[in-house]
């Protein structure tokens, strides 16, 4: 299913597409095997390969891992298209209730320069103290 998706990801078009099998056909392949190919799709051209790469990260967040999450969000916080930057903040916050530090300490570093619609979906869960924190940062920036 894995080589599967990947050759034909031509025919993935849209969000739901990605984010109802790239989690568990990617995700669930990569778990036990190197992620080079995640970092990879991050660099694509094709917002949907984009997206691939940190929707697939959310079977690593729910098996406790992390790190590729983190990664692939820093590599994509300047991308153009919404519905990419919409997964980085909405896989960012689910990274977040597995390692809050590891969040807090990404939006330290980035939440001055994210894209809006990305910082408030990380931002969801956080406290109101913390959340208005980081928007106050970005607004400071801006």
């Amino acid at each position: 299913m894995f080589e599967l998706y990947l050759n034909r990801h031509d025919r993935i078009n849209n969000w739901d597409l990605v984010d109802r099998a790239a989690p568990h056909v990617v995700g669930g392949y990569l778990i036990d095997q190197p992620r080079d190919v995640l970092y990879e799709l991050a660099r694509a051209s094709d917002p949907w390969k984009r997206r691939t790469a940190i929707v697939s990260t959310y079977y690593f967040i729910r098996a406790g891992e992390v790190d590729d999450t983190f990664a692939i969000a820093a590599q994509l916080l300047t991308d153009e298209h919404e519905l990419v930057l919409k997964a980085v903040g909405s896989w960012l916050r689910e990274a977040g209730k597995k390692a809050p530090q590891k969040l807090l300490a990404f939006l330290d570093r980035h939440a001055a320069t994210m894209p809006r619609v990305t910082l408030r979906y990380a931002l969801e869960k956080l406290d109101k103290a913390q959340r208005d924190h980081y928007m106050q940062l970005s607004k400071s920036a801006r």
